[in-house]
């Protein structure tokens, strides 16, 4: 941190405020999902849950490097896109124990917790699309990861509908893998932002 490092704020004072309400956002609905992952089993929504909790992380994060100066945003950022491939590999783990337990997941409460989910995170994309350009990789790394759970979202309740006419794990499991693989997408596209930020700044 140095005498450059300020705390970059919207014309109109969004940024901070609007962090701080996807935090509460996130954290509310990561309990409320996680508990129904767990009680029906579904490999889709402990990854999404995962990716509320990075969510909280990211953000979090977010709001400390907005007082460090530009070339340690850039340094930051880089260390977020490791963050997002968290839930990638969360959902590996719990997708092989799903295949050696294959019992598919109550349909409704599959579909209706995505369902809600979508909601926050819709929100939340919406929210963040305001402001992803107030403080490069750090406001991008938040925006994608919550325009990816809304996707993913989408996909959990389709797997939800899938599951209660043809009553499978592979669903569920399909789209936790799908999930792992938009986080790795995300890691990337905010590494390669974050790299060239990086370079502006030393240069």
């Amino acid at each position: 941190m140095n005498d450059e490092a300020r705390e970059p704020q919207s014309a109109d004072g969004r940024l901070l405020p609007t962090l701080r309400l996807v935090i509460v956002l996130n954290l509310a609905y990561f309990s409320i999902e996680l508990a129904v992952a767990l009680a029906i089993g579904s490999v889709a929504l402990i990854a999404d849950s995962v990716d509320f909790l990075e969510d909280i992380t990211v953000n979090g994060l977010i709001l400390a490097g907005l007082h460090f100066a530009p070339v340690w945003r850039a340094r930051l950022g880089m260390g977020l896109a490791a963050l997002l491939v968290l839930p990638a590999a969360a959902g590996v783990i719990m997708l092989l124990h799903k295949i050696q337990a294959p019992v598919p997941p109550a349909p409704l409460p599959l579909s209706a917790t995505g369902l809600g989910a979508l909601i926050v995170n819709g929100t939340c994309a919406v929210l963040l699309a305001r402001v992803r350009n107030e403080a490069g990789s750090l406001t991008r790394a938040a925006f994608l990861s919550a325009r990816n759970d809304a996707i993913a979202n989408v996909a959990i309740i389709a797997a939800g509908g899938a599951t209660a006419l043809w009553p499978t794990i592979w669903p569920d499991l399909i789209v936790g893998a799908g999930i792992a693989l938009l986080n790795a997408d995300s890691a990337r596209e905010i590494f390669e932002a974050a790299r060239e930020e990086h370079k502006d700044a030393d240069g």
